[in-house]
C-alpha cells in the first residue's frame, strides 16, 4: 500500500526546528506509506523556489499558478496579466508540472479585490484548457462565484480538483457534474465536521482525492501542530471509516484517481 498527498506545500515546512531537510520529511512520509507528492505553487516566484528545491526528486510533482490571495501582488510585480500567463505557459512544459493552480477565489481573507481574483481565475481556466492540464481550485466564502465561473469558462474541458473541500453537498454535486474531483484534508477528522462527513459519504469513490495541505490543517491528533505529508495516513484512516472500506482499497482508488486526473 502507498498513499499520494495530492496537495501540499513542501517548501513551507519548518526546516529549522521540526525537520532536518526534505529527506527527513520524505523518510517520515515513507514510514506512513506516503510516497508521492504534489507540491503546490502559489506564485511565479514560489514556483521557481519549489522547483529549485525539489527538482531532483522524481516522486514530487508540481503545479504552476497563483493563489487568489497573491493576485494583486503578482499583478504589480509582472505589470500585467499577459506577462504572468506567458510565464505559466513556459513553466508548464517543465518535467513533472502536472497541473495549473492553485487558483480560485478567497473572499474570506480578501474581499476588496474580488474582480482581480475573478479575472485571474478565468485566465487560469482558459490556460488550463489550452495546455490540456487539470486545474487546482481554492474556494473560500465564494461558492456561488466559483461554480459560476467554472461553468461560464467551460472548465469541464480541462477538469480539475476542488482542494481541501469544506462545503455542502449541493456545491459538491455541481463540481461533480463538471467532471471535477473533490479532495479532502485534515478537516475531515475534526469533531465539528459532521456535515462534511455526511457529504463525503455521498461523494463517489472514483472522484475522491486526499491531501494534507501541509503545513496547514493538521488532522487529529496533531491539531495545533505543524502538518506534514506523513499525517496523510490519519486522514486516510478517517475517510476509510466514514466510507466503510478497507484503507488499502481506499489507497488504491485514490491513487488511480490521481493518476487519471493528472494524466500520469
Amino acid at each position: 500500500m502507498f498513499l499520494i498527498d495530492s496537495h501540499c506545500h513542501l517548501d513551507r515546512l519548518n526546516y529549522k526546528f521540526i525537520h532536518q531537510d526534505i529527506e527527513d520529511v520524505l523518510n517520515k512520509s515513507y514510514l506512513n506509506y506516503v510516497k508521492k507528492f504534489l507540491t503546490i505553487s502559489t506564485s511565479i516566484k514560489n514556483f521557481y523556489q519549489i522547483h529549485q528545491l525539489f527538482k531532483q526528486y522524481h516522486n514530487i510533482f508540481y503545479s504552476c499558478g497563483i493563489h487568489p490571495l497573491n493576485c494583486s501582488e503578482e499583478l504589480y510585480e509582472l505589470y500585467n496579466q499577459k506577462n504572468y500567463f506567458d510565464q505559466i505557459k513556459k513553466l508548464s512544459n517543465i518535467q513533472n508540472v502536472i497541473a495549473i493552480g492553485e487558483t480560485g477565489l478567497d473572499y474570506y481573507h480578501s474581499s476588496k479585490n474580488k474582480k482581480i481574483q475573478q479575472n485571474f481565475f478565468r485566465e487560469h481556466i482558459r490556460m488550463a484548457i489550452k495546455l490540456k492540464k487539470p486545474i487546482i481550485v481554492h474556494s473560500r466564502n465564494a461558492t456561488n462565484d466559483t461554480i459560476n465561473i467554472l461553468k461560464e469558462e467551460k472548465a469541464e474541458k480541462c477538469k480539475g480538483v476542488l482542494h481541501s473541500f469544506n462545503e455542502n453537498f449541493n456545491f459538491a454535486s455541481q463540481l461533480l457534474e463538471l467532471g471535477f474531483y473533490i479532495s479532502f484534508s485534515g478537516i475531515i477528522t475534526f469533531k465539528n465536521s459532521i456535515e462534511l462527513c455526511n457529504t463525503i459519504k455521498k461523494i463517489p469513490l472514483e472522484r475522491l482525492l486526499i491531501e494534507t495541505d501541509s503545513p496547514y490543517l493538521s488532522p487529529v491528533p496533531y491539531r495545533g501542530k505543524e502538518n506534514q505529508p506523513a499525517y496523510l495516513l490519519n486522514i486516510a484512516k478517517t475517510i476509510s471509516i466514514i466510507k466503510q472500506i478497507n484503507i488499502k482499497t481506499l489507497a488504491q482508488i485514490t491513487n488511480n484517481n490521481f493518476f487519471h486526473l493528472f494524466q500520469l
